[in-house]
């Protein structure tokens, strides 16, 4: 490509980057830029910070523009490129799973610390409850390759994704439902660490249109007051933690509290505290195992 092949090509991506922009900011978007980048990238089969380098195809603008069409109808981005970054994973996502959020990066974070930490079991089991697209659980796997991971989920279409996601590394995934009684008995006192991002948040909660008509309302509510599948998760937490072991759950910004309440009154756990996410708004709680508290 010439010199001025190149400007020509860079002033057409320029050119449909402002359109779509304007486009996306009527539509309502809250990252309209950002968004209309990230397109362009997926469309060009460049990162995002290449894309003034990029060479587009001839088909370049009809293709960016449908998606840019679609954006503007509310479907999540991450549908339309097929992935979603988290931590130092991308996953493969798309309709049946929920897409995973940068807010519960903190979760993650604090689970590597975890692992991590002086006198961590040497081939920890891990289980992450309520596993969507496996993102944490896999995120951990691979900071942890040694590490027995077992990610749980009840719906076969998230697990489908999960499957994908997890190829290359020894996940085991497990179609169940994290609130049915007597659930895998075996792991009884083993368990090293669990995290859990369950359905929280409260049934009639308004959402963004990209999450209420697209990400699965059963991975979205958890009853009237978002607490239905973190009050099972703790007495599974207190079933298979071994003592001293760790537990994280997320929760809705509103139940930070009632998160702490439930888990200290179970009378299993020590050192209960509630954590904040990225932005600082309170999103998950974390605890440890008491030693001398009966299992139930």
């Amino acid at each position: 490509m010439t010199p001025v092949d190149a400007r020509a090509a860079g002033a057409e991506v320029a050119a449909e980057l402002t359109a779509a922009t304007h486009t996306l900011a009527e539509a309502g978007i809250a990252s309209p830029h950002v968004d209309a980048e990230l397109l362009a990238a997926h469309v060009l089969g460049v990162d995002r910070g290449r894309l003034r380098f990029a060479q587009p195809a001839a088909d370049f603008a009809e293709r960016f523009r449908q998606l840019v069409a679609a954006r503007s109808q509310r479907i999540p981005l991450q549908h339309l490129t097929g992935t979603a970054p988290f931590g130092p994973l991308t996953l493969a996502v798309g309709p049946g799973v929920f897409v995973p959020r940068p807010e519960t990066e903190s979760m993650l974070e604090w689970a590597m610390a975890v692992l991590d930490r002086v006198g961590a079991a040497p081939n920890p089991i891990v289980v992450d409850a309520c596993t969507g697209s496996g993102a944490l659980a896999i995120a951990l796997a691979r900071h942890r390759p040694e590490a027995t991971v077992i990610a749980i989920d009840d719906s076969a279409a998230a697990l489908d994704y999960a499957r994908r996601n997890a190829r290359g590394t020894d996940v085991e995934l497990l179609e169940a439902d994290v609130t049915a009684a007597g659930l895998r008995p075996d792991l009884d006192g083993r368990v090293d660490l669990l995290v859990c991002n369950p359905p929280y948040i409260p049934s009639g909660a308004e959402l963004d249109p990209e999450v209420a008509e697209h990400d699965p309302h059963h991975a979205l509510f958890g009853g009237a007051d978002g607490m239905a599948v973190i009050g099972p998760v703790v007495g599974l937490a207190g079933r298979w933690l071994k003592p001293g072991g760790r537990f994280a759950v997320e929760h809705d910004d509103t139940t930070s509290a009632a998160t702490v309440d439930l888990i200290r009154g179970s009378g299993l756990f020590d050192d209960v505290r509630p954590r904040p996410d990225l932005a600082g708004r309170p999103r998950f709680v974390t605890a440890v195992r008491r030693a001398d508290a009966e299992r139930e």
